[in-house]
């Protein structure tokens, strides 16, 4: 049996995280129909759900950068403590590592920095449009943000970065630490020594997790999309150039089109049908605490330490670090106990550090060479991607959901719903959205 012409799309978005989620319910206002794919129990179990929660529309510096570079013998030498590289060596890292030097030049740095900041403003734009449609928020405060230099040279470097954001009309300033304290004055409990600092007053906090699970309850009970959830995926139907579904461990499901959401695992899916893509993941960690003496209002970002503290509610949200350990989690005790010892000795009195549940978390960030999520579509016909976003999966969530759809709209005007239904089981969803 055929699809009527007039029918809308039906669209399997692969990912139950804040980017797949915010991607489906992009596609649904468009009029598609939606099926999100998940091996989790629930929305936004993995990088979503427990993220240094700060929305940092004016900090989208990339990692790729001859700052960077200073770093390098640190690295090697596994004395710096705000990042660990011991990754599985392989092709794939290989290539990814080369690109990622090649980028690593001052003028590729900026035209990164400014791409991803475009995106960020639009994303900012469009958050605060979708939170009128919610029926409940997610902690979400117009907070400002604080970054706190340890040199003059990241000074300097913050300077000109701030003159690239000024182009674009985005308020972000060096500053010096006694104008910070001012402006929050909880840094003041916070010994450093510091520098210098950036501040961004249009820059916000909010629960990636609360408003994923919010925007999944609002895509069902709207738009009527299904969820299929504790669904291993385990490939893409293909014919010819065409992705004609997916395969689960329940059976196919039968899509026009197909979007991979999977973060740091999307290569391993696209992978088995020839697209290449250079996402490497970059773990980092977090911990939820109960506040302390002197928790900032404003987030507040250690550039050197490589941490962040933002209050989500009533609860301090300090997360950090940047690991290349490939999928590996042997030494995760190891890093959560070291940033447990940063928190005290960085910002002693921001958070209740020996709280017994410090509900301790790891995710793995999903970064490109230049540090920009890939938005698009692929070789084949009726795959699209959005993922790769690094730290700023949920800063520009939204935007990049938007581009997506606008990706996937010539192939929506060109598309003939000629296709017979596959001879496949399809997967029964879950009976609502599990958070």
């Amino acid at each position: 049996q055929k699809n009527n012409p007039g029918d809308p799309m039906h669209v399997a978005v692969l990912g139950a995280g804040v980017v797949g989620v915010t991607t489906a319910h992009f596609l649904a206002e468009a009029g598609h129909e939606v099926t999100i794919v998940d091996r989790a129990p629930g929305v936004a179990r993995e990088c979503s759900a427990a993220n240094g929660a700060q929305l940092s529309y004016s900090y989208t510096e990339v990692m790729a950068s001859p700052s960077f570079l200073l770093r390098l013998p640190g690295l090697v030498a596994g004395t710096d403590a705000a990042i660990r590289f011991r990754p599985p060596i392989n092709a794939n890292l290989v290539r990814w590592g080369l690109a990622f030097l090649g980028q690593c030049t001052r003028r590729s740095a900026a035209a990164n920095t400014r791409a991803n900041l475009q995106l960020a403003v639009r994303s900012a734009q469009l958050l605060r449009d979708i939170r009128t449609q919610l029926r409940a928020d997610f902690h979400y405060r117009e907070a400002g943000k604080l970054i706190l230099l340890g040199t003059q040279r990241e000074v300097d470097d913050a300077r000109r970065a701030c003159d690239v954001k000024a182009e674009l009309g985005v308020r972000a300033n060096v500053i010096s630490m006694e104008e910070a304290t001012d402006i929050e004055p909880a840094i003041g409990a916070m010994p450093g020594p510091y520098a210098g600092a950036v501040y961004s007053p249009g820059d916000d906090v909010g629960d990636s997790r609360e408003f994923t699970a919010l925007l999944a309850e609002r895509l069902e009970q709207k738009h009527a999309a299904r969820f299929l959830f504790d669904t291993r995926i385990t490939g893409l139907v293909r014919e010819g150039n065409a992705i004609l579904g997916v395969r689960t461990a329940a059976g196919d499901i039968e899509a026009d089109a197909v979007v991979v959401c999977l973060g740091a695992w999307s290569p391993v899916v696209l992978g088995e049908v020839g697209i290449r893509l250079l996402v490497t993941p970059a773990r980092g960690y977090s911990l939820t605490l109960p506040p302390g003496r002197t928790l900032p209002t404003a987030s507040v970002t250690d550039f050197g330490r490589r941490f962040v503290i933002a209050r989500l509610g009533e609860k301090a949200r300090i997360a950090g670090y940047a690991d290349f350990v490939g999928f590996s989690t042997r030494k995760d005790a190891v890093r959560l106990e070291r940033l447990i010892a940063t928190a005290r000795a960085a910002a002693p009195e921001a958070a209740d550090s020996a709280h017994a549940d410090n509900h301790a978390w790891g995710g793995y960030r999903p970064l490109t060479p230049n540090g920009r999520p890939i938005v698009g579509g692929t070789s084949l016909d009726g795959l699209y991607v959005n993922t790769g976003h690094g730290t700023l999966g949920w800063t520009l969530a939204c935007a990049s959901a938007e581009q997506l759809v606008d990706a996937i709209a010539p192939y929506v005007h060109s598309y003939r719903k000629d296709r017979t239904a596959m001879p496949a089981t399809t997967a029964e969803p879950s009976s609502s959205v599990s958070t």
